[in-house]
This record gives structure tokens, sequence and C-alpha cells, in this order.
């Protein structure tokens, strides 16, 4: 049901004339604007009160839909700077890897936004909030520029060895790190799916608890454990060896970012010293 379906009820007359009036020449559609309009005039002569579950209703269906919007457009923009970090360091468009890894990197990262906004908008929106200045935490200040940095060069200095011919990848591999990246991004979804309240920034939210069950059972940040995978499967796909270096000079920052996470959930999130003791490891099974 509309939000404004209550104006039938509450005010017949302007539902009819609203109706009449609106060049809207589908009758479903004139019957669910006249819906939306009779209701607004209702509220401003005070004859339904706009604090009613219907006007919370619609505002809310509003909001998500302008967290869709934005979260389209951040998409479209991202595969634009994506496309400019790729082929104009790379000096040509004839680089194979970079279209089948935009189209995967696009896809998989498309279809977990298409998710989040029919399933769970509100950590869509948690998600849409990043960067360095979104974070609260000074620290957290840094380590986001210097990872955004790195995401970058790990984007372009593929695309320069790809210029210059430093290496030479074999063409199975660089499929083999399209299918990690869509691994990652799997592993990534099962996160989101486990954890609504996953958001870009270290913070706690209202109502937030310690999640212990799925991903989480395994390793204490699933989420970094699928970037990680994400993360060495890029410069493979972009058939480049010496991008790997780079994925070298990210990991401590990843270390620093998921240490001083956990100071921050030991000191304001109540039971995750014990969800500590309870899953040993932080980021990989077995081994750390």
């Amino acid at each position: 049901m509309l939000p404004g379906a209550a104006s039938e009820r509450d005010c017949p007359a302007l539902h009819e004339e609203y109706w009449r009036l609106l060049p809207v020449r589908n009758t479903a559609g004139r019957t669910a604007v006249a819906s939306v309009v009779a209701l607004g005039a209702c509220a401003q002569h005070r004859r339904i009160d706009p604090d009613s579950s219907a006007f919370r209703e619609g505002s809310n269906i509003g909001d998500m839909n302008d967290v869709t919007r934005r979260a389209l457009r951040s998409s479209l923009f991202g595969i634009v700077a994506l496309a400019a970090l790729l082929f104009i360091p790379a000096g040509t468009f004839d680089y194979w890897q970079a279209w089948l890894f935009m189209a995967v990197f696009g896809c998989t990262s498309g279809a977990t936004t298409v998710y989040l906004a029919l399933r769970d908008p509100k950590l869509l929106e948690r998600r849409m909030n990043v960067g360095p200045r979104a974070e609260k935490e000074p620290a957290q200040k840094i380590i986001m520029v210097l990872a955004t940095l790195g995401f970058i060069a790990m984007l372009v200095f593929p695309a320069i060895d790809h210029r210059f011919g430093w290496s030479s990848v074999p063409a199975s591999v660089s499929v083999l790190g399209d299918a990690l990246i869509a691994l990652g991004f799997l592993f990534i979804f099962f996160v989101f799916r486990e954890n609504s309240y996953g958001a870009s920034t270290i913070q706690i939210a209202e109502g937030q608890t310690v999640i212990s069950t799925g991903p989480y059972a395994l390793v204490r940040h699933p989420m970094y454990a699928g970037a990680l995978v994400m993360s060495v499967g890029i410069p493979l796909a972009l058939g480049s060896w010496w991008g790997l270096f780079v994925l070298l000079l990210l990991l401590p920052v990843l270390i620093w970012r998921l240490l001083d996470e956990e100071r921050f959930l030991r000191q304001n999130l109540p039971g995750y010293t014990e969800y500590q003791t309870k899953v040993k490891y932080r980021l990989v099974p077995f081994i750390w």
C-alpha cells in the first residue's frame, strides 16, 4: 500500500479532486499520485498528523530512494574513475586485462550494492559514509589516507607495468586474479548478510551487538580477509607481478587499522573482549 492510501478515507473530497485534475493518463498512476498529494494537503490542513505512521513510512521510502540514487551515482563515478586510473597510465585501450577486471569488479560490486539497496538500505547508507573525513578517530583518518593512496597505486602501477612491458603474466593467471576478486566480494557479501552494522568507518551504532556467527566464527575481521583476497587478485588480474609489491606496502596499513579497530571495540562494544577469547584468529584462520 502506498503511504498516501490513507487519504481516501481521511480526505475523500481532496483525493477525488486531485484525481480529476492530475495530468496522468494511466488510471493507476493517477490514483497513486492523487493519494500522495491529497495526503500532503490533509496534513497542511492539520487533518492528518505529519507524525503519523503513514507519513513516517513515506519519509522512510523517500530516504531509501535517496540512498539508492546516491549509491548509483557513486557506482557510475567509480567506474569512470577506474577507467581513468587504468587506461591513462597504460596509454592505450588495448588492455584486455583491464577491461575484464572492470567487468568483474563492476558486476560484483554492483550486485552487492543492489542487494543492500533491496535488503538492507541502512547498511548501504553506512557503507557510503567512507573516507578520511568520515572517520572520527585521528589514527583512522591517517590510515584511510594511506589506504586510499595504496588502492590507487594498486591500479596505476600495473597499468604502467603494462605500458612498459615489465611483467609477463600468463592469461590464465590474470583470469585467476579475476576469480580471486569475485571470491573476495563473495566473502564480503556473506559478511554484509550476517552483520548489518558493517560500516565503512570505525564506529558503534545504536543497538549494535557483537556478531559471532557466520564468517565471524572463523576470524574476527572477515571483511578485511575478503579485502585481502581481493587485493591479491587485483595486480594479477591486471597482468602485473610487480603490482604485488604495492600489496606488501599496504599490509602494514591493514594491520594497523585492524589493531586500532580492536582497541576501539574493546573499549566501546560490550562483549567484544569475550568474543576475542572465543575466536582466536584475526585475519587468516590458523595463522593470525
